[in-house]
């Protein structure tokens, strides 16, 4: 099945448990120094420099790992992200306890050209920027040590010299006309493994079971590291349930083997099923021993049963599952792709909490991290390679592409949770290069999919937008954007249907639109007026745009959280009613930085997220969760919308989002009622009052009954009567500190001092003095520059216990300071 030359063992691939034993890997996060340009060569990195001399080029500041190039430029406003080379220096200490073992540094993956160094030596280098690699760091490492520069200038320390590289290369995926940034940096963990002479480069351990789960069958197959250093081991595989119970094992004496060899099959009657409510998993451990010296590595698999019926929905272990998804960037703000574990698992896990079954892990492989809480938390996984716009390259580029394909699959064979390899997105998007060939194209996606298959024939292929190659893959996405980009969002279902007709195996990923947070309209469907309807929901060229074309809610629409809020409510109720339906994903589960949208709300954001990029949750998330989850919840929509608007009395909607069978709404103190919850009954599934207001401020409560369960909700909000004129002047305040942090809000008056509650104007902040602004995070209240919501915006300042004058200004407008002290 999987086979590789004896040539690329020295930059193969590492099982993942043998990665995460103590005694074997350290990852190494401190004390790496960073310069983000290139030098003239590896020697600029390492020579000597005498104590105090200012001549020494370029300057090298102190990191930690993960560091991405990009942690902020991407998102400011003011320039373009840097693309280009960049390094990074350490010194290690290296002390193997294996007699002739191996030294190897593993990369989790690392963007997007990467050389290493061990002194001037140059060990390995790799290409691609979402795989993981190995470099074989052995004799170089001996080499130096025999040095007298070892125990000299590095005092007993081996130096490590990396180069990364991301700038824009036509014969590299994934192409730069990607709606997403091609990052630069070591923004994954890097880890020191120490091997014994003879270990296992990977275990691939298959579990199967019929869709009755009465057996269960695992077969192991693995790959040696090193086989050439001993002609015979003894091999040990054991199995643990999920309950940590041994319940299969096996040992043998056998000649060492290139390739793969396949060491053992078994069964396993009535296996304990995984599944997105209960993900079971059994452990794998291989044993390998040869001259007295032993190697572990163990991986997790779950027995599941899972097919796309043909004209159909998904089944699950002979169950349908409704596939509720979302998508996922490997982006946070502050750090970029340089996302901690600790960062990942907050992310995965609120995932979870909205009710998320699946995900698609847009547009590369992605952290192991990744898929052991997908596997761990039951969430099905489509992962895809980076083919994604741009046409199609030469023969570098198609061999990167299946090399990136094979490194995918083999280094994520194991995991339960995935259930579609994805070759590609939007290969209909045309703009690299002069030749756009869709036949050609069609060729490259053939030998993809053959080669999907041929790897592992368990799992389905898929791709995203590209209807001249929908039939070469086992389940297709068309392009659906109903209320957004196109159409009406109550078009969805039939649309949706005419596409389900077209495909054997349909399945819906990327739906919704962009919503500025903190952004709240009264009237959120205006701009569906001027839609036309019975068009079609797709993207087209130039959709995306905020400029010419037909008129579209993309580019029409006020981009508030209201409008977002009827769409996702929309489509979520519909889909209750779609027996056909194999599952869709929400695009994307958080808003992540572009280098295509910079006139967006937030520059550089693209802000379709149910989350901001620092993990601050929307009024959407809520809703997902009274569509997805069982534990009882409820939340009034208007968390951070403060202060409402309209005429004295009017009646005004109270939208609550609950998956309880019925709510009671306290306005004042006053009940307005109990409504039964039905999901049919749109919007907000009937929980919604018609409430009379006048001039002032408003406390609304909700309770909540499911079964004997009550759950409450409360907000405060202000109602504005008197009518605003053309937008004339801002104020500045500071409205909160702590910790040393200030929060200021600017807010935008007509002449008569009227707040313009639907301003949108953009505002810039400056600063000048002790403090800094919080700013270049990608979010509503941590940019520089950004569009208004509902006439205000916020923004921090680390005051850093000085004075400072801070600044905001607006086109036509005054610009006004504010002294903090």
């Amino acid at each position: 099945m999987f086979k590789k030359s004896a040539a690329l063992l020295l930059i193969n691939l590492l099982g993942i448990s043998l990665l995460l034993q103590a005694q074997t890997s350290k990852r190494l996060i401190n004390n790496w120094e960073f310069v983000k340009e290139d030098l003239g060569g590896v020697w600029e990195a390492v020579r000597p420099v005498k104590a105090g001399n200012p001549e020494e080029m370029p300057y090298w500041q102190k990191v930690s790992l993960p560091h991405c190039f990009n942690a902020t430029d991407a998102v400011d406003p003011d320039v373009n992200y840097y693309q280009g080379p960049g390094w990074y220096r350490t010194n290690i200490e290296v002390a193997n306890p294996y007699t002739k073992g191996r030294t190897l540094l593993h990369f989790e993956g690392a963007g997007q050209k990467t050389q290493v160094y061990i002194y001037t030596t140059k060990v390995a280098e790799h290409v691609g920027g979402y795989d993981e690699w190995t470099a074989d760091i052995t004799d170089a490492v001996e080499k130096f040590k025999q040095s007298p520069l070892f125990k000299g200038q590095f005092k007993g320390k081996v130096p490590v010299i990396i180069r990364c590289d991301n700038s824009r290369d036509l014969e590299m995926i994934p192409s730069s006309l990607s709606d997403f940034n091609v990052y630069g940096g070591l923004y994954r963990y890097l880890n020191l493994v120490y091997t014994p002479q003879l270990s296992a480069d990977k275990l691939f351990a298959h579990a199967t079971v019929d869709a009755k789960g009465a057996l269960g069958k695992l077969s192991i197959k693995a790959r040696l590291f090193n086989p050439d250093a001993v002609k015979e081991a003894t091999f040990k595989i054991s199995v643990t349930d999920p309950n940590g119970k041994v319940v299969a094992d096996w040992n043998k004496a056998l000649p060492t083997f290139q390739g793969d060899e396949l060491l053992w099959e078994t069964s396993l009657k009535s296996p304990k099923l995984w599944s997105p409510d209960a993900p079971q998993q059994y452990e794998v451990k291989l044993s390998i021993t040869a001259n007295g010296e032993t190697s572990v590595m163990t991986e997790k698999v779950g027995f599941r049963n899972f097919e796309f019926v043909k004209k159909g929905p998904f089944m699950l272990n002979g169950k349908r599952l409704l596939l509720r998804g979302t998508h996922r960037h490997e982006d946070h703000a502050g750090v970029a792709a340089a996302m901690t574990e600790e960062m990942i698992v907050t992310e995965m896990k609120l995932m979870k909490e909205m009710g998320v079954n699946f995900i698609r892990l847009g547009h590369y492989q992605q952290s192991r991290i990744v898929l052991d809480l997908c596997d761990s938390l039951g969430i099905l996984v489509w992962e895809e390679i980076p083919w994604c716009r741009g046409g199609l390259g030469g023969p570098v580029y198609q061999e990167q592409a299946k090399r990136m394909l094979t490194n995918m699959i083999e280094q994520h064979y194991n995991h339960p949770s995935v259930i579609i390899w994805g070759l590609g997105n939007e290969n209909d998007w045309p703009g690299d290069f002069t030749e756009f060939d869709q036949q050609k194209i069609r060729t490259f996606m053939k030998e993809l999919n053959d080669l999907s298959h041929k790897l592992d024939p368990s799992r389905n292929t898929a791709i995203r937008r590209c209807d001249f190659c929908r039939d070469i893959v086992d389940v297709y996405s068309p392009s659906i954007w109903a209320g957004w980009y196109r159409g009406d969002y109550t078009e969805y279902k039939q649309v949706s249907l005419d596409e389900f007709n077209k495909s054997d195996r349909f399945l819906h990923v990327e739906w919704g639109g962009d919503s500025h947070a903190r952004r709240h309209s009264e009237n959120p469907d205006n701009a569906l007026s001027k839609i036309k309807k019975g068009g079609g929901a797709d993207e087209r060229a130039g959709d995306a745009s905020l400029y010419g074309g037909a008129a579209r809610v993309s580019k029409d629409g006020d981009w508030s959280e209201s409008y977002i809020a009827n769409l996702i409510d929309w489509h979520l109720k519909e889909q209750e009613t779609m027996p056909w339906l194999s599952g869709t994903a929400y695009w994307p589960f958080k808003d992540f930085s572009t280098p295509i949208r910079p006139e967006n709300p937030v520059p550089y954001v693209n802000q379709k997220g149910v989350i901001e990029r620092d993990f601050t949750k929307k009024e959407a998330f809520y809703i997902f969760q009274s569509y997805w989850t069982t534990t009882p919840m409820v939340h009034i929509y208007g968390h951070t919308w403060p202060i409402r608007w309209g005429a004295e009395g009017e009646e005004k909607m109270v939208k609550v989002y609950s998956n309880c069978d019925e709510a009671e709404l306290f306005v004042n103190g006053k009940s307005f009622g109990v409504k039964k919850r039905n999901s049919q009954d749109f919007p907000a599934a009937g929980l919604r009052w018609q409430v009379p207001m006048g001039k002032g401020k408003y406390t609304f409560k909700v309770v909540a009954k499911k079964g004997k369960i009550t759950v409450s909700d409360e907000i405060v909000q202000e109602y504005q009567t008197d009518k605003w004129g053309k937008p004339a002047q801002m104020t500045l305040e500071k409205i909160d500190e702590k910790d040393g942090i200030a929060t200021l809000e600017v807010k935008l008056f007509d002449a008569q001092k009227v707040l313009c509650l639907d301003a949108v104007n953009l505002v810039a902040f400056g600063l000048v003095g002790d403090g800094e602004l919080i700013k270049d995070q990608g979010t509503s209240t941590g940019s520089s520059k950004v569009q208004l919501y509902n006439g205000r915006a916020l923004i921090k300042v680390k005051t850093n216990k000085g004075k400072s004058v801070v600044s905001v200004q607006s086109k036509g407008m005054p610009t006004v300071f504010l002294n903090l002290n």
